[in-house]
């Protein structure tokens, strides 16, 4: 480690975001870049895997250069690279994996293996240099939903997760189910302010249940069935789906929090707490239970590399560094000793 900040390069290409940054240990994002990849799925309403593994071979040589070109640094002045090794879609995390490898073999730099939803678990913590562990995660996202107590690097008790749809999946299904293209969260948001929450009415599956699992299959099922029958106006669906998710999520989130040790604090973080709904929500949760709220500013909530160079400084602040043979891989559980959940299959 360098007698200065720790400075380092991350790298994410875990599903159809390509993105490069330069973060140090003292909080700086020195460059950020995120080559969107919007254009080519919209035509098919969803992610393509073999084409966003393409587009990120692509682009992602070109974008780490812009970085370090930007920050004004050469590749032999980080102290580290940081690369997403899963979970994601294996194409993808292995053409940001391998570009990685390559990168801190050529500099002789340290390589770090992140697990993507690390990032989205310590990305908080890179935004408030006052958030401690440990504390409660809300970890939502297109393919991830799943409740935490984050207990420290590399440390961490799932006590809920989706028995079948993450909540970004289920706004993006509805999204595709009412036209409005993809993305699909953002733009189910936007119609659903235009909408009565309470217009249509849709199941809150799991609500009021002992174990504080998620399920959002039924709710997606019941919106496809309201816009069908064509007795409810999009903006009303839209709007009495999204209140349905929070009410659920909340519910869950409150469950969970009964059985939780003692926190510092209600986190939520991933593609979907960039809703605003959905954060005013878990506020006013946190509140009512005498816990601060933490939410990463927006442009940490989407998939991005800046999360995974901080997770990286927080592994390299232990010491820590992967081997050059470690492995993509499509799955990996951040608590691999929580017990298996009936239905959630990858996504527990």
């Amino acid at each position: 480690m360098t007698n200065g900040p720790a400075l380092v390069l991350g790298i994410e290409s875990s599903c159809d975001e390509t993105a490069a940054a330069l973060v140090t240990s003292e909080r700086r994002i020195l460059a950020q870049k995120i080559a969107s990849q919007d254009d080519v799925h919209a035509p098919y309403g969803g992610v393509v895997p073999e084409f966003a593994a393409r587009a990120h071979a692509e682009r992602l040589a070109p974008l780490i250069e812009a970085v370090l070109d930007e920050a004004e640094i050469e590749i032999r002045d980080v102290d580290a690279v940081a690369a997403t090794a899963g979970p994601g879609l294996i194409g993808g995390v292995m053409v940001g994996l391998v570009t990685g490898k390559a990168l801190a073999t050529a500099s002789g730099k340290p390589l770090i293996a992140i697990n993507h939803l690390e990032g989205h678990a310590l990305s908080p913590r890179l935004a408030d240099p006052t958030l401690q562990f440990p504390y409660a995660l809300l970890l939502v996202s297109g393919g991830h939903c799943q409740i935490l107590r984050v207990e420290g690097v590399g440390r961490y008790q799932r006590l809920a997760t989706t028995i079948d749809d993450a909540l970004g999946e289920a706004f993006d299904k509805t999204a595709k189910i009412l036209g409005l293209g993809y993305p699909g969260g953002p733009a189910v948001e936007r119609l659903a302010q235009q909408g009565d929450p309470r217009g249509v009415p849709l199941p809150r599956p799991l609500v009021g249940k002992r174990e504080p699992h998620f399920s959002f299959a039924g709710l997606k099922s019941a919106v496809l069935r309201a816009h069908e029958s064509g007795n409810y106006a999009p903006a009303d669906l839209a709007a009495s789906f999204q209140q349905a998710a929070i009410d659920c999520v909340l519910d869950r989130m409150q469950r969970s929090l009964e059985t939780m040790d003692e926190v510092t604090a209600l986190v939520v973080a991933g593609g979907v707490a960039a809703n605003t709904r959905v954060r005013t929500e878990l506020e006013q949760c946190a509140a009512s239970r005498g816990l601060r709220f933490v939410a990463p500013p927006l442009k940490l909530c989407t998939d991005n590399a800046a999360m995974i160079a901080w997770a990286g400084i927080e592994r390299f602040a232990k010491g820590e560094a992967s081997p050059l043979d470690v492995p993509a891989r499509p799955r990996w559980p951040l608590d691999p000793g929580a017990e298996p959940v009936r239905g959630a299959g990858a996504k527990a």
